[in-house]
Protein backbone atom coordinates (compact mmCIF):
# COMPACT_ATOMS: atom_id res chain seq x y z
CA UNK A 1 0.00 0.00 0.00
CA UNK A 2 1.35 3.37 -0.90
CA UNK A 3 2.69 5.55 1.91
CA UNK A 4 1.37 8.82 0.38
CA UNK A 5 -1.73 9.02 -1.90
CA UNK A 6 -2.40 12.38 -3.47
CA UNK A 7 -5.88 12.76 -5.87
CA UNK A 8 -7.01 15.69 -7.00
CA UNK A 9 -5.45 17.97 -4.39
CA UNK A 10 -5.33 21.74 -4.92
CA UNK A 11 -5.23 25.26 -3.05
CA UNK A 12 -6.80 28.39 -4.16
CA UNK A 13 -5.76 31.56 -1.87
CA UNK A 14 -8.26 34.87 -1.68
CA UNK A 15 -5.46 37.64 -2.39
CA UNK A 16 -7.01 40.98 -1.87
CA UNK A 17 -6.93 43.63 -4.84
CA UNK A 18 -6.70 47.17 -3.26
CA UNK A 19 -6.83 50.29 -6.10
CA UNK A 20 -4.24 52.84 -6.33
CA UNK A 21 -4.60 56.13 -4.30
CA UNK A 22 -6.31 57.38 -1.58
CA UNK A 23 -10.04 56.61 -2.73
CA UNK A 24 -9.04 52.72 -3.59
CA UNK A 25 -7.11 52.83 -0.43
CA UNK A 26 -11.02 54.06 1.53
CA UNK A 27 -12.44 51.64 -0.87
CA UNK A 28 -10.43 48.96 0.28
CA UNK A 29 -10.89 49.42 3.80
CA UNK A 30 -14.63 49.47 3.76
CA UNK A 31 -15.47 47.35 1.13
CA UNK A 32 -12.35 44.53 0.44
CA UNK A 33 -12.76 42.46 -2.85
CA UNK A 34 -10.44 39.49 -3.60
CA UNK A 35 -8.96 37.79 -6.65
CA UNK A 36 -8.54 33.64 -6.55
CA UNK A 37 -5.12 32.38 -6.80
CA UNK A 38 -4.27 29.02 -7.60
CA UNK A 39 -1.41 27.61 -6.05
CA UNK A 40 -1.59 23.78 -6.62
CA UNK A 41 -4.25 22.33 -9.20
CA UNK A 42 -5.89 19.03 -9.48
CA UNK A 43 -2.32 16.87 -8.35
CA UNK A 44 -2.33 13.32 -8.07
CA UNK A 45 0.34 11.01 -7.65
CA UNK A 46 1.69 7.73 -5.32
CA UNK A 47 4.43 7.31 -3.21
CA UNK A 48 5.53 3.88 -2.33
CA UNK A 49 7.54 3.28 1.31
CA UNK A 50 11.25 3.51 1.05
CA UNK A 51 11.11 5.83 -2.21
CA UNK A 52 13.41 8.89 -2.09
CA UNK A 53 11.16 11.00 -4.54
CA UNK A 54 12.49 14.75 -5.63
CA UNK A 55 9.75 17.00 -5.95
CA UNK A 56 11.14 19.71 -8.47
CA UNK A 57 9.62 22.94 -10.05
CA UNK A 58 10.94 26.42 -10.56
CA UNK A 59 10.38 29.40 -7.52
CA UNK A 60 6.47 29.86 -6.96
CA UNK A 61 5.65 26.46 -8.84
CA UNK A 62 3.43 25.16 -5.95
CA UNK A 63 6.03 22.97 -3.79
CA UNK A 64 5.75 24.52 -0.46
CA UNK A 65 2.62 24.63 -0.89
CA UNK A 66 2.06 21.07 -1.17
CA UNK A 67 4.29 20.11 1.31
CA UNK A 68 2.42 22.05 3.78
CA UNK A 69 -0.60 20.32 2.77
CA UNK A 70 0.93 16.61 2.86
CA UNK A 71 2.38 17.66 6.11
CA UNK A 72 -1.22 18.98 8.08
CA UNK A 73 0.35 22.73 8.02
CA UNK A 74 -2.35 24.36 5.73
CA UNK A 75 -5.99 22.91 4.58
CA UNK A 76 -6.38 21.85 0.85
CA UNK A 77 -8.86 23.82 -0.91
CA UNK A 78 -10.00 20.49 -2.99
CA UNK A 79 -8.77 16.65 -2.92
CA UNK A 80 -7.98 14.10 -0.63
CA UNK A 81 -4.30 13.10 0.67
CA UNK A 82 -3.38 10.15 2.83
CA UNK A 83 0.07 9.92 4.64
CA UNK A 84 0.56 6.64 6.70
CA UNK A 85 -2.81 6.53 6.47
CA UNK A 86 -3.64 9.66 7.95
CA UNK A 87 -5.43 12.65 6.99
CA UNK A 88 -2.70 15.40 7.55
CA UNK A 89 -4.56 17.82 8.56
CA UNK A 90 -6.38 16.55 11.33
CA UNK A 91 -2.96 16.22 12.96
CA UNK A 92 -3.64 13.42 14.96
CA UNK A 93 -0.25 12.57 17.19
CA UNK A 94 0.09 9.61 16.37
CA UNK A 95 0.88 11.41 12.61
CA UNK A 96 3.05 13.60 13.90
CA UNK A 97 5.26 11.01 15.57
CA UNK A 98 5.06 9.73 11.99
CA UNK A 99 6.55 12.35 10.15
CA UNK A 100 9.22 15.24 10.27
CA UNK A 101 9.47 18.47 8.03
CA UNK A 102 12.87 19.86 7.58
CA UNK A 103 12.99 23.85 5.65
CA UNK A 104 16.42 25.04 4.94
CA UNK A 105 15.53 28.61 5.22
CA UNK A 106 13.92 27.75 8.91
CA UNK A 107 15.69 26.53 12.40
CA UNK A 108 13.86 25.05 15.11
CA UNK A 109 17.25 24.84 17.38
CA UNK A 110 17.78 27.52 19.89
CA UNK A 111 20.40 30.60 18.63
CA UNK A 112 22.11 31.06 21.98
CA UNK A 113 21.41 27.53 23.85
CA UNK A 114 23.72 24.36 23.26
CA UNK A 115 22.05 22.29 20.56
CA UNK A 116 21.57 19.51 23.03
CA UNK A 117 19.61 21.68 25.11
CA UNK A 118 16.96 22.19 22.32
CA UNK A 119 17.25 18.35 21.49
CA UNK A 120 15.66 17.20 25.26
CA UNK A 121 12.97 19.70 24.43
CA UNK A 122 12.10 17.81 21.56
CA UNK A 123 12.45 14.33 22.94
CA UNK A 124 10.08 15.67 26.32
CA UNK A 125 7.73 17.26 23.24
CA UNK A 126 7.39 13.66 21.53
CA UNK A 127 7.45 11.75 24.51
CA UNK A 128 10.96 9.55 24.45
CA UNK A 129 12.58 7.97 27.45
CA UNK A 130 15.70 8.95 28.62
CA UNK A 131 17.20 5.62 27.29
CA UNK A 132 15.82 6.11 24.16
CA UNK A 133 17.17 8.99 23.90
CA UNK A 134 20.48 8.23 24.82
CA UNK A 135 20.20 5.63 22.11
CA UNK A 136 18.74 7.69 19.32
CA UNK A 137 21.43 10.18 20.30
CA UNK A 138 24.40 8.40 19.38
CA UNK A 139 23.34 6.86 16.48
CA UNK A 140 22.40 10.07 14.83
CA UNK A 141 25.20 11.98 15.98
CA UNK A 142 27.41 9.19 14.45
CA UNK A 143 25.85 9.47 11.21
CA UNK A 144 26.26 12.99 10.82
CA UNK A 145 29.36 13.47 12.54
CA UNK A 146 28.48 15.58 15.08
CA UNK A 147 30.77 14.20 17.89
CA UNK A 148 31.46 16.83 20.19
CA UNK A 149 29.29 19.50 18.55
CA UNK A 150 25.92 19.56 20.75
CA UNK A 151 27.22 21.13 23.60
CA UNK A 152 28.42 24.69 21.74
CA UNK A 153 25.90 27.26 21.60
CA UNK A 154 23.81 26.89 18.00
CA UNK A 155 24.84 30.35 17.01
CA UNK A 156 28.75 28.88 17.49
CA UNK A 157 28.30 26.09 14.77
CA UNK A 158 29.20 26.56 11.17
CA UNK A 159 26.23 26.15 8.80
CA UNK A 160 27.03 22.64 7.75
CA UNK A 161 27.51 21.87 11.12
CA UNK A 162 23.95 23.86 12.15
CA UNK A 163 21.81 22.25 9.12
CA UNK A 164 22.91 18.62 10.58
CA UNK A 165 21.99 19.66 14.02
CA UNK A 166 18.56 20.52 12.39
CA UNK A 167 18.40 17.63 11.00
CA UNK A 168 19.24 15.59 14.11
CA UNK A 169 16.75 17.43 15.75
CA UNK A 170 13.85 16.45 13.02
CA UNK A 171 14.83 13.13 13.22
CA UNK A 172 14.88 12.29 16.95
CA UNK A 173 11.89 10.57 16.90
CA UNK A 174 12.71 7.93 13.98
CA UNK A 175 9.31 9.70 11.73
CA UNK A 176 9.00 7.12 8.68
CA UNK A 177 7.87 10.01 6.20
CA UNK A 178 10.61 12.91 5.71
CA UNK A 179 9.05 16.05 3.96
CA UNK A 180 12.47 18.04 3.18
CA UNK A 181 12.61 21.37 1.60
CA UNK A 182 15.88 22.71 0.48
CA UNK A 183 17.31 20.95 3.34
CA UNK A 184 20.78 22.17 1.42
CA UNK A 185 20.43 25.71 0.92
CA UNK A 186 23.22 27.84 0.97
CA UNK A 187 25.68 24.97 2.16
CA UNK A 188 28.95 24.45 0.91
CA UNK A 189 29.66 21.83 -1.49
CA UNK A 190 31.56 19.74 1.40
CA UNK A 191 28.23 20.26 3.78
CA UNK A 192 26.07 18.85 0.80
CA UNK A 193 27.53 15.79 0.23
CA UNK A 194 27.87 15.20 4.13
CA UNK A 195 23.80 15.67 3.96
CA UNK A 196 23.03 13.70 0.78
CA UNK A 197 25.14 10.57 2.53
CA UNK A 198 23.38 11.04 5.70
CA UNK A 199 20.20 10.93 3.93
CA UNK A 200 21.10 8.18 1.83
CA UNK A 201 22.19 6.14 4.78
CA UNK A 202 18.93 6.85 7.19
CA UNK A 203 16.83 5.67 3.73
CA UNK A 204 18.38 2.55 3.89
CA UNK A 205 19.06 2.11 7.25
CA UNK A 206 15.17 2.65 8.06
CA UNK A 207 13.30 2.02 4.43
CA UNK A 208 11.66 6.00 5.65
CA UNK A 209 9.85 7.60 2.89
CA UNK A 210 11.66 11.33 1.55
CA UNK A 211 9.99 13.78 -0.68
CA UNK A 212 12.85 16.20 -1.18
CA UNK A 213 12.67 19.70 -2.58
CA UNK A 214 16.29 21.24 -3.81
CA UNK A 215 17.56 23.30 -6.35
CA UNK A 216 21.06 21.97 -6.54
CA UNK A 217 20.39 19.09 -8.70
CA UNK A 218 23.30 17.22 -7.68
CA UNK A 219 21.27 16.41 -4.56
CA UNK A 220 18.44 14.90 -7.01
CA UNK A 221 20.63 12.68 -9.19
CA UNK A 222 22.77 11.32 -5.75
CA UNK A 223 19.80 10.62 -4.06
CA UNK A 224 16.18 10.46 -6.10
CA UNK A 225 15.47 7.52 -9.16
CA UNK A 226 12.12 9.24 -9.18
CA UNK A 227 10.69 12.78 -9.89
CA UNK A 228 7.97 14.60 -9.94
CA UNK A 229 7.81 17.95 -11.20
CA UNK A 230 5.26 20.91 -10.77
CA UNK A 231 4.81 24.20 -12.90
CA UNK A 232 2.57 26.78 -12.44
CA UNK A 233 0.60 24.16 -9.84
CA UNK A 234 -0.26 21.43 -11.95
CA UNK A 235 1.89 18.09 -11.92
CA UNK A 236 3.56 18.46 -15.56
CA UNK A 237 5.90 15.07 -15.04
CA UNK A 238 6.31 12.29 -12.63
CA UNK A 239 8.61 9.49 -13.89
CA UNK A 240 12.61 8.30 -13.34
CA UNK A 241 15.71 10.66 -14.46
CA UNK A 242 16.59 8.81 -16.82
CA UNK A 243 13.04 8.73 -18.58
CA UNK A 244 13.30 12.65 -18.15
CA UNK A 245 16.21 12.52 -20.17
CA UNK A 246 14.75 10.30 -22.96
CA UNK A 247 11.43 12.16 -23.36
CA UNK A 248 12.46 16.16 -22.30
CA UNK A 249 15.86 16.26 -24.35
CA UNK A 250 15.83 15.70 -28.01
CA UNK A 251 19.73 16.06 -28.62
CA UNK A 252 23.10 14.68 -27.50
CA UNK A 253 26.18 15.90 -27.18
CA UNK A 254 29.11 15.06 -29.02
CA UNK A 255 32.69 15.56 -28.22
CA UNK A 256 35.14 14.41 -30.51
CA UNK A 257 39.08 14.71 -30.45
CA UNK A 258 40.72 15.21 -33.89
CA UNK A 259 44.26 14.68 -35.10
CA UNK A 260 44.72 18.39 -35.54
CA UNK A 261 42.67 21.44 -34.92
CA UNK A 262 40.07 22.41 -37.44
CA UNK A 263 38.26 25.37 -37.59
CA UNK A 264 34.87 26.18 -36.55
CA UNK A 265 33.87 27.22 -40.39
CA UNK A 266 34.84 23.61 -41.09
CA UNK A 267 32.77 21.57 -38.21
CA UNK A 268 29.90 24.02 -38.89
CA UNK A 269 28.84 21.79 -41.32
CA UNK A 270 28.30 18.42 -39.65
CA UNK A 271 26.45 20.21 -37.29
CA UNK A 272 25.34 22.68 -34.29
CA UNK A 273 28.79 23.62 -33.02
CA UNK A 274 28.84 24.19 -29.14
CA UNK A 275 32.53 24.59 -27.99
CA UNK A 276 36.25 24.28 -29.61
CA UNK A 277 39.02 24.40 -28.03
CA UNK A 278 41.83 22.81 -29.72
CA UNK A 279 41.38 20.09 -31.38
CA UNK A 280 38.41 18.76 -29.28
CA UNK A 281 34.96 20.42 -30.33
CA UNK A 282 31.28 19.45 -29.41
CA UNK A 283 28.73 18.96 -31.19
CA UNK A 284 25.26 19.28 -30.27
CA UNK A 285 22.87 16.77 -32.42
CA UNK A 286 19.29 15.66 -32.93
CA UNK A 287 19.02 12.12 -31.43
CA UNK A 288 17.49 11.31 -35.29
CA UNK A 289 20.73 12.59 -36.71
CA UNK A 290 23.00 11.44 -34.37
CA UNK A 291 23.91 7.52 -36.70
CA UNK A 292 24.44 9.92 -39.65
CA UNK A 293 26.49 13.06 -38.29
CA UNK A 294 29.10 10.44 -36.50
CA UNK A 295 29.17 8.50 -39.88
CA UNK A 296 29.93 11.47 -41.30
CA UNK A 297 32.43 12.53 -38.92
CA UNK A 298 34.15 9.60 -38.88
CA UNK A 299 34.59 9.20 -42.85
CA UNK A 300 35.27 12.96 -43.33
CA UNK A 301 37.87 13.81 -40.23
CA UNK A 302 40.34 12.28 -38.98
CA UNK A 303 39.05 11.50 -35.62
CA UNK A 304 41.05 10.06 -32.57
CA UNK A 305 38.39 9.79 -29.38
CA UNK A 306 34.70 10.34 -29.88
CA UNK A 307 32.03 9.94 -26.69
CA UNK A 308 28.22 10.98 -26.94
CA UNK A 309 26.64 12.25 -23.52
CA UNK A 310 23.29 12.98 -22.28
CA UNK A 311 22.99 16.98 -21.54
CA UNK A 312 23.21 18.58 -18.05
CA UNK A 313 20.43 17.77 -15.67
CA UNK A 314 20.07 21.25 -15.45
CA UNK A 315 19.57 21.95 -18.73
CA UNK A 316 16.92 19.61 -19.34
CA UNK A 317 14.71 20.46 -16.48
CA UNK A 318 15.38 24.06 -17.92
CA UNK A 319 13.79 23.18 -21.32
CA UNK A 320 10.89 21.63 -19.33
CA UNK A 321 9.64 24.51 -17.29
CA UNK A 322 10.38 26.70 -20.50
CA UNK A 323 8.25 24.33 -22.44
CA UNK A 324 5.69 23.46 -19.54
CA UNK A 325 5.41 20.25 -21.12
CA UNK A 326 2.22 18.17 -19.48
CA UNK A 327 2.83 14.39 -18.70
Amino acid sequence: MSIIQVEHLSKVYPVAVKDPGLRGTVRHFFRRTYRSVSAVRQVSFQIEPGEVVGFLGPNGAGKTTTLKMLTGLIHPSSGRVSVAGYTPFQRHSEFLQTITLVMGQKQQLIWDLPALDSLRINAAVYGISDKDFRYRLGELVEMLSLDGKLNQPVRKLSLGERMKAELLAALIHHPQVLFLDEPTLGLDVNAQVGVREFLREYNQRYNATILLTSHYMADITALCQRVLMIHQGQLIYDGSLDGLLDRFSPCREVTVEFAKERSPAELRAYGELGMVEGRVAQFIVRQELLTQTIARLLADLDVIDLTITDPPIEEVIGQVFTAGAVA
